[in-house]
């Protein structure tokens, strides 16, 4: 007996000497500092040295992933176009979003396409927005290839030189080019015609130049006499290139006007022709209210182009997380998922690769500062992500949550209707001021609204932002802005302060993606826009509240969590989810990366619980992403003052008194030693979860963020991120996003 417990005890010294090792500041586990990461080091970090198990067939993910174009000497970005047709093209146009980091693209400079032999094209740029020092954030980039063959990518590096001044726009295209939009229903036809509508200069310019003009233009559907259906209405975007003699017409058909009584589902024969050919046709259309469908077309010939943007630029730019760019994507999954990408769910009113049931709960590919498929997008840029990332996008429209005021033509605005809501009741909707009702108007009858499609704030995808930002689309910019707005008004007007828009009263993962959406709607939207300055005041208010509450609050708890909304809930209400909570710290970190200073001060406060869970006093990593951890002994109790003991009173009884790098821990936790509790080997579970947070902190909490990534690097078990990457971000290895500059 006595020399089996001294086997037993040396065995366990071995593996605890390994886990310390592991988790030594002398041997470090993390990732290599800054964007240029070593793909074999990080996979040797991440997955360690001992070959897996092959399975019977390779997989995609196991081969190298492809080679990005070689960078063009001087550009700020190399993109390359590829021909996804059998034939050759010629005079291909080709426009595309670009986001740049603050001082890249400066004010007096214009931009170019510098291609490979060191040629230049020329090229349009429609700037959207600007850094707070006056350089460019984002652009709409234009220009029409010579000539694209099939397997011959053209690579371009986008270069600045000397300004030329403005660029003449081009004039309308012939007549011929035409659309039209109808609607049948109980015997009766409603249509919408975008030639008169133009002629008849009722339209906004969205692009504008000499190689691309694109109109914006509206209107109701119209009966045979001319009068306006009260709630169907059509929206054409005409992007027309000359030198290209082709067009593209964007068509979206909406029942979303926000006042306009007895709102309803209409169920309709819809039928779409471009110039005389039928393009589009769907019977028995079941639009629900609220919602809206797109569809696109070509005149002149299809542009049949995938661009493929510089990961590597976009993510050094800080628009986007820091996702780690040595991870392979399974383009094998990609594939899977295009070859069904068919039928009801990507037809109008469809949700694409969303699920229909918003608010279900567990593991799933659409939660996360990105979704799965955006996500795989953004790494492999390949075209089936591509397909599935702007498919989805487009039919985010088919959730009721599209308001629209008639008054503006824009989504509605918290800050022109501060008592309007979804919830609660019509006195709660009184505005004192004007003494109206901002109440909207119930349904024409029971049931006549009814929807599959259920939306909610907490388990909200991020739909549109990545597809605006690459591609400058007007549809995703709107599409973002209604889903931020949907959230900062679906709440009582008094929970939420009215125009304040508060997130605070939802659950504290809906805080987290409402506060991505807020922020992002305020960080791309163009700076001309009148809805501008409306989200950079309802996110100040936000964060302004955050930092009162808790950043600047000498009362506020010591573990660095949030409180408020749906937060303590379970056992009891003495309990709360610490991986809801790391939702919150990632989007912090997402918006203080964007250059919004006071999320940065918020986020300097926040890490520190993710961080506490991993390396604080009393702490054991190893169930630092727990379901639920007991922060106070009863709902009336105070918080804990230390994370040790949340821990104690969270942990199992037979594990709080056990060394936490010990095999007699890791058998309590019913573990693996090293492995972390939550499902570590799935990319959604909880320590995936924890992931972005960890990240954050280990850029804005110094040594003590380093120390507790390096830890969280050194767990035995990780996921495979090959085919859902949305929680695979990484440190950059920085101090962090500049700070704020007021930017009204």
């Amino acid at each position: 007996m006595l020399i089996s417990r001294l086997i037993l005890f040396l065995l366990s010294a071995v593996l605890v000497c390994e886990a310390h090792a592991q988790s030594s500041t002398d041997t470090p586990r993390g990732l290599p500092a800054g964007g240029g990461l070593d793909a074999g080091r990080v996979i040797e970090l991440r997955y360690g040295t001992t070959p897996a198990a092959k399975p019977d067939k390779p997989r995609t993910s196991d081969r190298p992933p492809p080679a990005p174009p070689a960078a063009i000497p001087g550009a700020l970005a190399t993109l390359s176009f590829e021909n996804n047709g059998k034939r050759d093209q010629a005079d291909v146009p080709v426009t595309f979003g670009q986001v740049f980091g603050v001082g890249e693209f400066r004010p007096g400079q214009q931009l170019q396409a510098k291609l490979a032999d060191g040629s230049i094209l020329p090229v349009q740029t429609d700037v959207k927005a600007h850094h707070p020092d006056g350089s460019v954030r984002h652009a709409v980039v234009s220009l029409v290839l010579e000539r694209l063959a099939p397997a011959r990518p053209v690579v371009i590096g986008l270069v600045t030189g000397a300004s030329k001044g403005a660029m003449a726009g081009s004039a309308l295209p012939a007549k011929e080019l035409d659309a039209r939009v109808e609607a049948r229903f109980k015997g009766k036809a409603w249509t919408a015609t975008l030639r008169p509508l133009l002629e008849q200069n009722k339209a906004a310019l969205w692009l504008d130049g000499p190689l691309v003009r694109e109109w914006l233009v509206s209107t109701p559907l119209l009966d045979a006499g001319g009068r306006p259906h009260p709630h169907l209405a059509a929206r054409f975007a005409l992007r027309w290139y000359p030198q290209a003699g082709r067009a593209r017409i964007d068509v979206t058909v909406e029942n979303n006007w926000a006042w306009e009584p007895a709102p309803q589902n209409f169920v309709y024969d819809a039928r779409i022709t471009v110039g005389k050919d039928e393009v589009y046709r769907r019977e028995g259309l079941n639009h629900y209210h609220h919602a809206r469908w797109r569809k696109q077309f070509w005149w002149g010939g299809d542009a049949d182009v995938h661009v493929r943007h510089d990961t590597r630029q976009l993510i050094a730019s800080r628009a986007l997380p820091n996702y780690d760019q040595s991870v392979r994507i399974d383009e094998s999954k990609m594939a899977g998922a295009f070859a069904s990408w068919h039928g009801p769910k990507t037809e109008p009113m469809g949700v694409g690769a969303a699920l229909r049931a918003m608010p279900t709960t567990g593991g799933r590919g659409d939660i996360g500062l990105l979704p799965a498929w955006a996500a795989s997008y953004l790494l492999g840029m390949g075209p089936e992500a591509r397909a599935i990332t702007l498919g989805t996008a487009d039919l985010a429209g088919s959730w009721s949550i599209h308001y629209r005021d008639e008054g503006t033509g824009l989504p509605v605005s918290l800050l022109d209707y501060p008592y309007m809501t979804v919830v609660g009741n019509a006195s709660d909707t009184l505005n004192p001021a004007t003494g109206r009702r901002e109440q909207f108007p119930a349904c024409a009858a029971r049931g006549a609204c009814a929807t599959p499609n259920q939306h909610d704030v907490s388990h909200q995808p991020a739909f549109a932002y990545l597809p605006y930002l690459l591609t400058g689309d007007h549809y995703y910019l709107e599409e973002l802005q209604f889903w931020a707005m949907y959230n900062v008004f679906a709440s009582n007007p008094g929970y939420r302060e009215n125009r304040k828009g508060l997130l605070v009263p939802e659950q504290v993962r809906g805080q987290a993606w409402g506060l991505r959406t807020l922020g992002e709607a305020a960080y791309i939207t163009p700076d001309a826009h009148p809805l501008k300055r409306h989200f950079l005041e309802i996110l100040e208010s936000n964060l302004d509240w955050y930092n009162a509450n808790y950043t600047h609050n000498r009362k506020a708890n010591a573990l660095g969590v949030l409180v408020n909304g749906y937060a303590i809930v379970y056992a009891g209400k003495r309990g709360l989810a610490p991986w809801q909570d790391d939702f919150f710290t990632s989007a912090v970190g997402h918006v203080a990366e964007l250059g919004f200073g006071k999320a940065r001060e918020l986020l300097r406060w926040k890490a520190t619980f993710p961080v506490q869970r991993m390396i604080g006093d009393g702490a054991c990593w190893l169930d630092a992403a727990m379901y639920s951890m007991m922060v106070r002994d009863s709902a009336t109790s105070p918080l804990y003052a230390t994370i040790g003991q949340a821990f104690r009173a969270s942990l199992p009884e037979e594990a709080r008194n056990l060394p936490c790098d010990s095999p007699w821990m890791a058998a309590a936790l019913k573990v693996k030693p090293g492995q972390m509790t939550g499902y570590s080997d799935a990319p959604t579970g909880y320590p995936s979860n924890m992931q972005p947070a960890l990240a954050y902190a280990a850029d804005v909490l110094g040594e003590p963020g380093r120390k507790a990534w390096r830890q969280f690097m050194a767990r035995s078990v990780k996921p495979d991120y090959s085919g859902a990457p949305q929680f695979a971000i990484v440190p950059r290895g920085d101090s962090g996003g500049s700070e704020e500059v007021e930017q009204r």
